[in-house]
């Protein structure tokens, strides 16, 4: 049973764990345009762009206090979670931070939601490293932005990323990640590592064979969908848990490949030898804080990476809750923490 629950951990994440349903009824209240939060009366979101050093043209959000004037402050980069757009979550903490008196930025990864980049529905170790890069750029040539106290935080599989990319960007003074997902550690070894080497040499063959498809197609083959139109009842709990916030009025959005999406097929390709953590003891002596919750499926990442990173380091476990609660639940995600770790470390 452990190993089912693993393989269906992975399989989600790339795209393939349920049969694709073209007919797909989507909640009816989501525009384009649409934010699973309300916007601060006291935070102003102007729509922006900016390109990472592969010359991708990013979408952001870039969230400031209102009445800011000639004040240089604190900013935070922000995204996540894995397969999500900045209309979710990356937003609403956004909001939370800025509304605390940060400017900050939320912005879709390349090649998802209205950020560039082509083919879509495509992720990258490398690439999603530099977006977070990306963002510190925007946010260092800002005006009403001090250049030198700039942080990151990464949500769910983007706070790998954002662990990644603090370790190469000495530019970022401090890291913050909730419910931690490490993906090349996932696509590679499955969940709890039990993916044997059979299962892998398994995976990669068929990758392999998939290539010489889509290059006989002369384009990349699409996955079946993250999410399933409805649930039959005998899934893991925590494809409810994705269910409840992707697929329901909660947080659905119609740019989110987890809430109306696939990723291609070929998409675990650059993360099965890539480890994206190798270098997290770098991060030091600049701060991290990893916040999980107790019942989280995928706590055992911040735990692990909790042991491998060096000082000043805290692992902040919320009580009850379960990986997505981090997500979206203002009352559980604990922002007054992350406030008072960037106006620490951000000086």
């Amino acid at each position: 049973m452990k190993k089912i629950i693993t393989l269906a951990v992975m399989l989600f994440f790339t795209g393939q764990i349920f049969a694709q349903n073209k007919n797909l009824n989507t909640p009816k209240m989501d525009t384009a345009e649409h934010y699973t939060f309300q916007l601060s009366e006291n935070v102003v979101r102007t729509a922006v762009t900016f390109k990472n050093r592969y010359g991708i043209t990013l979408s952001g959000d870039f969230y400031l206090p209102k009445n800011v004037k000639s004040q240089k402050l604190a900013a935070l980069a922000i995204s996540g979670p894995f397969g999500a757009v900045k209309e979710q979550s990356s937003g609403l903490y956004a909001n939370q931070m800025a509304e605390r008196g940060f400017a900050v930025i939320a912005f879709d990864p390349s090649y998802t939601g209205e950020s560039g980049g082509e083919p879509r529905n495509l992720a990258s170790p490398e690439i999603n490293t530099e977006d977070f890069s990306a963002a510190v750029d925007f946010l260092g040539l800002q005006k009403n932005v001090n250049r030198n106290r700039i942080g990151i935080i990464g949500i769910c599989g983007f706070g790998g990323f954002a662990l990644n990319a603090t370790a190469v960007d000495k530019r970022v003074k401090a890291v913050a990640t909730t419910s931690l997902y490490d993906m090349t550690r996932l696509m590679s070894k499955g969940y709890n590592d039990v993916i044997s080497l059979e299962q892998r040499t398994k995976i990669l063959e068929d990758l392999g064979q998939q290539r010489w498809k889509d290059a006989e197609n002369g384009n990349p083959t699409k996955g079946e969908r993250n999410l399933p139109e409805s649930l039959k009842g005998d899934e893991p709990q925590f494809v409810k848990d994705y269910f409840d916030y992707y697929r329901t009025s909660r947080g659905f959005h119609t740019n989110s490949l987890n809430s109306n999406g696939a990723w291609l097929l070929t998409n675990p390709l650059s993360f099965m030898n890539m480890p994206i953590l190798t270098y997290v003891k770098e991060i030091s002596p600049r701060p991290v804080l990893l916040i999980v919750g107790e019942k989280a499926h995928s706590r055992y990442f911040s735990e692990d990476i909790y042991k491998m990173a060096s000082e000043p380091k805290e692992l902040m476990i919320i009580s009850g809750a379960v990986h997505v609660d981090l997500y979206d639940k203002v009352d559980i995600i604990p922002f007054d923490k992350l406030e008072s770790f960037f106006e620490k470390y951000l000086k």
